[in-house]
Parts: C-alpha cells; structure tokens; sequence
C-alpha cells in the first residue's frame, strides 16, 4: 500500500497535498496545518500538507485484518506478572511510586495491497469511538497508525496548555478502586510539574479531579491539568518538558522510565508517543497519548499490525489483575481490527482476550 496517498484525518479534518515532513518541533509554530506522530523513545514526525477541508466518512472497504489466533505478545502472562513483581520490589526500595508495564501485540497481515490503515480507522470509529480517533498515512516515511485515542496529552489554544491524563480502569464505574484514584492523582501531580516546567508560576491548575468516564466496554478515571505557557515558550519547549506523556510512563518520571527500559521486551513506537494536530497559523493544536493505537511496521519484511497494552503499577498492584487490565484494553480493538470480530481475538496463550477477567 506504498503508493496511498499521504493524508491525516484528524480533528474533524482530511489533510490531503503532502508538502512537507520535518523531525524540528520548532516547524510547529511556523505556519501551516501540521499532522504529528511522536514515537515513545523521541523520534518525531511532523507533516504539513497543503489541503485541510472538512472530513467526509473514511472508507471501510480496504482492510482485511490478521487471523484473530495469530497475535503473539512481547510479554506473554508469566512475563508480565514477573515484570508488576519486580516494579514493586522498586516500589519497596524507594526507586519510584508507580511504573506504566507495557507490552506489544504483533500480527501478521495477511495481505499488504489490502492494509490501508485510513479504512482500519473507520472500522474503529465505527465499532470504537474515541474523542481523538483518526488517521496518519505517510507510507513513504514509515508512518501508518490508526489511533482511538481517549485521552489528551496536549492542547494548546493561544498561550493556554492543556492535559487530560487518564489512569484508573474497570469494566464499570463500581469496579474503580482507591488504588486507581490514587494512581490517577500521582500521574496528576507529575503533569503539573510538568507543565510547570514551561508555563507562568502559579497558572497550572487541576479544574477536574478523577471523573470518571465511560467508553466502550470499560470506564476510565480522568483528570485535567491547565496552565499558561510562559514567554518565549513554544512547541519545543512544551514538548520537552511534558514528553513522554505522564500517565504512560510512571512516577517520578526519570525513575520509571529506567525500569520500562530494564523491563519491556518491543521499542513502543508511537504507542505511548502523542498523535495529533496542530494548526501554526491559528496557534492551536492537539495531540492525543498514543493509546488505542494500531500501526503497521513493514520494516522487518511482511508487514506486521501492532498494538500496545498497559496497565499502571503500584504499591497495591495485584499481578493477575494488571495483566486482566492489559487483556480488557486490547480485547475489543483487536477483535475490530482481526478478520473475525472480537469474540474470536486470543492471545499468545490460546485464551480469549478478556477471559482472565472472568472470576474477579
């Protein structure tokens, strides 16, 4: 699927007429429309195109996805449950409060003249609506990700910034634990650092605190964090300061970003990173944390349809349940983007994603 043309359909926009790609954030507060993927280990792409103009409906047609039996993950579930063991013998030492324990789902496509990711969006959006869906297509420059984000790693309208971090996760609004509220309030407290890092002392505020809010088969605890950028700071320096996002890495942040490393078995790529919009002639953007987030790696030879999961660790992590949690974020999507429809999508184990959950 080389030859599709570029565009991003983000925002409520289809950008068509590539003009340019740039990995300089500074590009950002130029001018033009601009559609950026930022990887989690920092590799940055930003791409202004030319034509920006209401979206009509993506195509549904042109995606035939993996078999549901062929994901395999990074970290199967003994893994991962070593890997939440391990987080909280850091916990224990003083090392860190909590850590964001990831792992990356891989399966072949079947098919890569019928792989457009633009049409694997629409079947999410579809079947998984999500407050900052859309699609990045730059076959040229490695970039194929159809995202459904929840949640907002960064706004920007004029000099007032914004983050919305999520963390805390159940089937339902009765299954949110202190343990998730808790959590949340953590990751709160490092995005107001950072934040502070770049806006006017005494601006950043938390106008909400741990709401909870429904999505598709699952209920997220969200806060939001506001504040000024501070003169002479721009896109750059936000960037800098606030990346990566908060409530995919852990706290304090240089601390958990040391243990991912020691601990996670697959490079991220854009899950974690920020997927988005920025629009340099009107002084707004908005990037989503890269969650929910598919993307296609042609790297390696076949093209390959990843996805990352995760879960936040903490001192009153119980392993079996975080593993649970990874399962219940990825089982739906899966399903929508594999042949067979969700009720079908399994694990590297053979067990139906979502079935762990079954007895808690």
């Amino acid at each position: 699927m080389n030859d599709l043309e570029p565009l991003a359909r983000l925002g409520g926009v289809l950008a068509t007429g590539l003009l340019d790609v740039t990995d300089d954030p500074a590009a950002l507060d130029s001018a033009g429309w601009w559609a950026v993927v930022a990887h989690y280990d920092g590799g940055l792409v930003c791409a202004r195109f030319r034509d920006v103009r209401p979206a009509p409906p993506a195509p549904r047609e042109g995606w035939r996805g993996p078999r549901p039996d062929a994901w395999t993950s990074s970290l199967d579930r003994a893994g991962y449950v070593a890997g939440v063991a391990r987080i909280r013998e850091h916990i224990a030492a003083g090392d860190v409060y909590q850590v964001n324990l990831c792992r990356v789902l891989s399966a072949p496509l079947p098919a890569a003249t019928a792989s457009d990711v633009d049409a694997l969006a629409a079947r999410l959006a579809a079947r998984h609506p999500a407050r900052h869906a859309g699609t990045v297509r730059l076959p040229a420059h490695g970039v194929e990700v159809a995202t459904a984000s929840p949640e907002l790693f960064l706004s920007r309208r004029g000099r007032t910034v914004e983050s919305g971090p999520i963390k805390g996760t159940g089937r339902t609004a009765a299954e949110l634990t202190e343990k998730d509220r808790a959590e949340n309030v953590m990751i709160v407290d490092l995005v107001r650092n950072d934040l502070g890092r770049v806006c006017v002392p005494g601006s950043v505020t938390v106008p909400a605190l741990c709401l909870p809010e429904p999505y598709p088969g699952l209920v997220h605890l969200v806060s939001t964090v506001r504040g000024e950028l501070a003169p002479g700071a721009g896109w750059p320096e936000l960037l800098a300061a606030a990346f990566p996002p908060g409530s995919v890495t852990g706290a304090p942040k240089p601390s958990a970003l040391g243990i991912i490393d020691a601990l996670e078995t697959a490079p991220r790529g854009p899950y974690c990173g920020g997927v988005g919009w920025v629009d340099a002639d009107r002084g707004t953007g908005e990037l989503a944390v890269g969650i929910r987030t598919f993307w296609i790696d042609r790297t390696q030879g076949p093209a390959l349809l990843r996805f990352g999961t995760g879960a936040g660790i903490t001192w009153g992590s119980d392993p079996a349940r975080e593993w649970a949690e990874t399962e219940l974020k990825a089982g739906r999507l899966l399903g929508v983007a594999s042949e067979a429809g969700e009720k079908s999508t399994r694990t590297t184990t053979g067990v139906h994603l979502g079935a762990d959950l079954a007895g808690r």
